[in-house]
């Protein structure tokens, strides 16, 4: 058993896991947030991306003793109380979602992109999501929900 602490969406968790746990069994099945999905364990489709530091990753991919004294942030981070994040907005309003399964690791993906590039451009705005798989949308409401959510977000909305 190893013992870690990692700060999940700015609340300290002290935890005994097994060596071999991987930060999204971690963070799902210990700390009950559940919005991060697991779709292929590989890394492949993007549905398990949290922000670790700063950074994206596909929590699958990362085991949780790795996490240890890290900075995790998860869909669940991103709204202020009943307030969603403008990113969270967007997507409800240009249908940026539809099954809603791959929906969490699209916005982290953008929520991180948007930070370090707040007016990225098509291609740019195509290559900070191209680690996330969609079956339904065809990325077309997708890549328009994170534009709109660019131009609120520069606007203070």
């Amino acid at each position: 058993m190893k013992q870690i602490e990692l700060t999940v969406n700015g609340k300290t968790y002290e935890l005994t896991i097994q060596p071999h746990r991987t930060l999204l069994e971690v963070i799902r099945d210990e700390l009950k947030l559940t919005g991060t999905k697991e779709g292929c364990g590989l890394g492949e489709c993007g549905a398990c991306t949290v922000i670790m530091d700063g950074r994206t990753v596909n929590s699958c991919l990362v085991l949780a003793a790795e996490a240890d004294g890290k900075q995790i942030t998860t869909i669940e981070g991103l709204a202020e109380g009943d307030k969603l994040h403008p990113i969270q907005e967007a997507f409800i309003e240009h249908g940026g979602l539809q099954c809603g399964f791959c929906t969490p690791g699209m916005i982290i993906s953008a929520k991180a992109l948007l930070d370090e590039n707040p007016s990225p451009d098509e291609e740019e705005l195509r290559r900070g999501i191209a680690g996330n798989s969609c079956r339904c949308t065809g990325y077309i409401k997708i890549i328009e929900s994170i534009k709109a959510a660019a131009k609120n977000m520069q606007r203070g909305e």
